[in-house]
């Protein structure tokens, strides 16, 4: 930040780069961060829940961030393979996976020097996530990064017309897909709104009230790991789940109510491997996915069948582009009472 000085403060200086994925934000935290320690991606995902949580209040948290804040923490990864580790924030705590933000991130590593020598026209970056390895391949052209597109972790349906007694609205049948973190997925219809048109508000407490029920209701788990076995959110769709030409819409709202402005990484990868599960598309068929609350656009295909303990499952590959908003320097002053952020609901 050439020319602008440092204001009296107390304690780090936490630098960071602001980004957005089809409206989404991410900031990636690039120092300030006390060592984050632990053995493992996962380890240190526990480590800064346990020990470092006021930061991520810090920064996610108004009055340096908002309620829908998203934040990114690169980390030295235990895999030989992975350029960077990450671990993902948001107001309520921390993801194991976030597809708009290795969107972001691949283009960060690329642009920030985190790979060395950039191939034309497309440079991978290996993101060790949480949930594992995710594999980001990035358009790169005289000397700049582009359009990302990324290979999930085995994404898999863990269960279809699961029947959740949902207050207001009596019984609600819908399907749980994982593609890095586990969903909720259900037609808007059901409830008689439209992810287009409806108020955000509605479609928040909706979706709020829904994945309220499954954590209540539902038991998950998941094959390789018990810290990635809960519900991260509920996807309202407009329904379009057969192959189209056309996009189909969605809202996602995750964590605490909070809204995703994209159409969500790994939503798109939930619904991709849901869809295939049922036979509405075929490997290699590509859908467009449509964010309710913004318009942006991702892309999404199931690019090879797997296997995630005894579930059939699918590496899908999504696509998309981020762009960067600005960067910043925050400081915290010990006789500020907000100092440690809050958040208005």
């Amino acid at each position: 930040m050439d020319g602008v000085k440092i204001p009296p403060h107390d304690g780090p200086i936490l630098s960071v780069v602001d980004m957005h994925t089809g409206g989404e934000p991410l900031r990636v935290i690039v120092s300030g961060y006390p060592e984050v320690k632990g053995e493992s991606v996962l380890a240190k995902r526990r480590y800064v829940r346990e020990n470092l949580d006021h930061l991520r209040r810090v920064l996610m948290f108004e009055p340096r961030g908002h309620y829908d804040m998203y934040g990114a923490l690169v980390v030295q990864s235990e895999l030989s393979d992975a350029h960077l580790g990450v671990l993902f924030m948001h107001n309520e705590g921390y993801s194991t996976m976030c597809g708009h933000a290795v969107i972001a991130l691949g283009r960060f590593a690329v642009d920030y020097g985190l790979i060395e020598a950039p191939q034309s026209p497309e440079t991978q970056v290996n993101i060790h996530c949480p949930c594992g390895l995710v594999k980001a391949f990035v358009e790169y052209c005289n000397g700049r990064a582009g359009k990302v597109r990324f290979h999930s972790v085995p994404a898999f349906a863990f269960a279809i017309d699961v029947a959740v007694s949902v207050p207001g609205y009596g019984e609600v049948l819908v399907d749980i897909g994982y593609g890095g973190a586990f969903y909720a997925i259900v037609s808007a219809e059901t409830f008689g709104v439209d992810v287009k048109t409806s108020r955000t508000r509605d479609l928040v407490d909706i979706a709020t009230a829904v994945s309220n029920a499954v954590k209540s209701q539902v038991e998950l788990h998941h094959p390789t790991s018990p810290d990635l076995a809960f519900l991260y959110g509920t996807i309202l769709t407009d329904g379009k789940d057969t192959f189209s030409q056309e996009p189909t819409a969605n809202v996602c709202v995750f964590a605490d109510a909070q809204v995703d402005r994209s159409p969500t990484g790994s939503g798109v990868t939930a619904r991709i491997a849901l869809q295939y599960y049922k036979g509405l598309i075929q490997l290699n068929e590509t859908r467009t996915f449509q964010s309710g609350a913004t318009g942006s656009l991702f892309t999404g295909r199931a690019v090879e069948e797997t296997k995630c303990g005894d579930f059939k499952a699918v590496v899908v590959e999504v696509a998309g582009h981020a762009h960067y908003t600005g960067i910043a320097s925050f400081v915290l002053e010990n006789d500020d009472s907000l100092k440690d952020g809050f958040l208005l609901k």
